[in-house]
């Protein structure tokens, strides 16, 4: 009996150092696709027909059908593990707010910001999702259609700037916790963290313009 406890213990150590690797390699897939899939979507500010042409190829290929049924259990899978962290009940919401208005340190402030905007993307992210693949072949007419009917516009106003926020902070933190950043890098991280969110930000919110003003 005495020999039970430590076993335990190296057990669960053992899981939990296997779910933040698996944590860590979702969240790299995920924003690596982010990054580009905005960038592709953004091709409509060139040419319209550009990004139909993409999009007929991915969907050609089948990437679009296959791939898009499996990205959403890599999102669905992705916040699953990171839910272990995430306290639900009020008490530990109210723990976790307490102590990072005591620590008031930068990283801690972005993984309120990272579960906060999680909860809002899981949401608005498989909506989407559901939303796009359901209604292919996808079309800048067909996009920018739906970008100009209802709410969507104030939908994607939410969500493109949320999803960028998410990333980067991920891939700031990312780099961080797998000691990719060393302790005199942070700054220089930050800097590059910035800049990325930055660029994604002005290229998500002129592609929603490029909608909202292309004819359809």
């Amino acid at each position: 009996m005495s020999f039970d406890l430590p076993v335990t213990a190296a057990k669960s150590g053992k899981t939990d150092a296997i779910l933040d690797w698996l944590q860590m390699i979702s969240g790299v897939a995920l924003i690596i696709f982010v990054f580009m899939h905005m960038t592709l979507v953004s091709s409509v500010l060139v040419n319209p027909e550009i990004m139909d042409a993409i999009a007929h190829k991915y969907e050609a290929n089948y990437m679009a059908q296959v791939g898009g049924p499996l990205l959403f259990l890599v999102f669905l899978f992705h916040f699953y593990v990171a839910a272990r962290k995430i306290p639900f009940r009020l008490e530990g919401q109210k723990t976790i707010w307490a102590h990072a208005k005591m620590l008031n340190h930068r990283d801690t402030w972005l993984w309120i910001v990272q579960v906060t905007s999680a909860m809002i993307i899981l949401i608005m992210g498989s909506i989407h999702m559901w939303t796009v693949l359901s209604e292919l072949p996808i079309t800048a007419a067909r996009s920018a259609a739906r970008m100009q009917s209802g709410p969507w516009v104030y939908f994607y106003l939410i969500l493109a700037p949320l999803v960028v926020l998410h990333v980067v902070a991920g891939f700031y933190r990312i780099a961080v916790k797998w000691g990719v950043a060393k302790d005199y890098s942070r700054d220089k991280l930050n800097k590059i963290a910035i800049g990325l969110g930055a660029f994604f930000l002005v290229l998500g919110l002129a592609t929603i313009v490029r909608y909202m003003t292309l004819g359809v």
